[in-house]
């Protein structure tokens, strides 16, 4: 099946050590699958919780679809999340000890289906993060000078 990219939250790698990965469905309403297929959404400040044995992602914003006027949603509505129960299970109990969260990677559609990736992640500490950036910096140096020198 080909995937299209809707968005993608950027700095999700760079402010935490994602652990795991898992597909999730989400529910939503006609007019949000229209704007999405425009491309209309943003994964900034978002992230899920576990609440009574469900998970629901906040802080999500789609923008409203133009050309329905019967239809009012609020863009940043909370909205639920679809996952098998192993799964989530498994997602309670690691979000349970310190540190961890949940947090959306991408949305994105599979076949006719949208789908959410929501990484199990690690915050970083700004010190960690000062660290990555030097040594990918390094990294890069060290390939372009490696580039140059092979004629």
């Amino acid at each position: 099946m080909s995937e299209k990219l809707v968005c993608k939250n950027r700095k999700a790698k760079h402010d935490y050590d994602i652990e795991e990965v898992y597909q999730a469905g989400i529910v939503l309403l006609g007019p949000e699958v229209k704007s999405l297929r425009e491309g209309r959404a943003n994964l900034k400040d978002s992230y899920a919780k576990i609440k009574s044995g469900e998970i629901f992602l906040y802080n999500m914003h789609i923008s409203p679809y133009p050309h329905a006027h019967n239809i009012s949603l609020d863009p940043t509505r909370t909205r639920k999340l679809l996952l098998k129960k192993k799964e989530i299970k498994r997602l309670i109990g690691k979000t349970q000890e310190k540190g961890y969260t949940l947090v959306p990677l991408k949305v994105y559609f599979s076949g006719k289906w949208v789908k959410v990736d929501i990484g199990l992640a690690k915050g970083r500490k700004k010190i960690d993060k000062r660290r990555l950036l030097k040594e990918k910096e390094l990294k890069r140096e060290m390939d372009q000078f490696i580039k140059k020198r092979i004629y």
